[in-house]
């Protein structure tokens, strides 16, 4: 093998330029946000069957947003040392010197006070409450703690990426309640498979940055076991939100038919000869199977307004 070539940082472009405001939005990881508002937004209209109030329910999304864009950023700066060390990370704006940490660490908190503030007293302090937990366990937990010394870290870091869909449940009827916690079964479930396919996937490169991920820990194929039970309880969790009333029959066919087809990719990995390959294949399965399962939830909420049966 070749000698690997030295990492030149970027110079840092003027501040104001396109590329730096490219920066800034990247700092947030639109990917993530994206992900979790269609999560906040299904659990919103599960609550409100249908019965929208339109003005909480967009600074339900405004406050959502932009503690998760807060705690993206903090991320980024915590993790710049660490980030400098991987291929995927390394050309991020603080470890390729195109921005400074204390600008980058400015952003974030300029972004986490108002978006606290905004589920606080525009929505209700119970949201202020979760999305400043969700903060806590996502930046102190995960980033500080668990992410540099525990394979803990994607199981526990999880609770914070569980606190959009009952964020929005929560901010219509101001109580946890069964909804809540189904709704956070539902993300708390899918997050460790969805990492973890992409941490088997980058194994080595997780390896070389010395983070302690389970598949550089434990190896791929304990990952591929411990991906299983995660998955498979996906399936009465959606048959659960049925049960309950809160989402309808054609939400209960789409949630178990395509849980069952990520649980048998899940099961099928273990024989798998092409880590990567499968890997890819299961996190692409996992993106789509909570696009596909909330947007579902939505048009089949039960109610009177629902769309479908």
């Amino acid at each position: 093998m070749g000698r690997e070539r030295p990492f030149a940082p970027t110079p840092a472009p003027e501040f104001g330029r396109p590329a730096v405001l490219k920066d800034l939005i990247n700092l947030t990881k639109p990917g993530i946000i994206r992900l979790n508002l269609i999560a906040a937004f299904g659990g919103f209209w599960v609550a409100s069957k249908w019965n929208i109030d339109w003005p909480l329910l967009i600074w339900t999304l405004i406050g959502t947003t932009l503690t998760i864009a807060s705690s993206c950023v903090i991320n980024n700066y915590l993790d710049r040392d660490w980030d400098i060390k991987m291929e995927r990370t390394r050309n991020r704006p603080l470890p390729s010197g195109r921005m400074s940490p204390l600008l980058v660490l400015a952003f974030g908190i300029a972004l986490g006070v108002p978006g606290l503030a905004v589920l606080f007293f525009l929505v209700n302090p119970l949201c202020g409450w979760l999305g400043l937990l969700g903060m806590f366990v996502y930046i102190v937990i995960y980033t500080l703690w668990l992410k540099r010394h525990s394979t803990w870290s994607t199981s526990v870091g999880g609770i914070s990426g569980a606190m959009p869909p009952v964020i929005g449940y929560c901010a219509v009827t101001g109580e946890i309640d069964a909804g809540a916690w189904l709704l956070f079964a539902l993300l708390f479930l899918w997050q460790p498979p969805h990492f973890w396919s992409l941490g088997i996937r980058r194994v080595e490169e997780y390896r070389a940055a010395g983070f302690p991920l389970l598949p550089v820990v434990k190896g791929v194929k304990r990952t591929k076991w411990q991906m299983i039970p995660y998955v498979v309880l996906l399936v009465p969790a959606g048959v659960l939100l049925y049960a309950f009333g809160y989402a309808g029959v054609i939400f209960l066919i789409v949630s178990v038919a395509f849980g069952l087809v990520w649980s048998w990719h899940t099961i099928s990995g273990v024989r798998a000869s092409d880590d990567a390959a499968w890997a890819k294949q299961n996190f692409m399965l996992s993106v789509n199977y909570l696009m596909v399962v909330f947007l579902v939830m939505v048009v089949n909420t039960q109610g009177d307004g629902a769309w479908l049966p």
